[in-house]
């Protein structure tokens, strides 16, 4: 597992055995987990944001839109 991202807000690790990605959403406390073509496809609209774009607020944003989708499950501490 490899940190690729932190702000405030978002989380994003990668798995490279895995081929994956797993976005932490930390205020909502739900994380998603992206292998295979998902991951691809992450990996490919992260990589389209311009580099003069990329600022914390546009990256949380991106990342708002892939948690808020009802793909993220809440984290549960037991």
């Amino acid at each position: 597992m490899n940190v690729v991202y932190d702000s405030p807000q978002y989380s994003v690790f990668t798995y490279p055995q895995q081929e994956g990605f797993e976005l932490l959403d930390k205020d909502a406390m739900r994380m998603l987990f992206l292998q295979g073509p998902f991951a691809s496809h992450f990996r490919s609209a992260i990589n389209g944001i311009p580099e003069n774009e990329r600022t914390i607020e546009t990256i949380d944003a991106f990342l708002e839109n892939y948690c808020m989708d009802g793909a993220a499950q809440p984290i549960v501490i037991h």
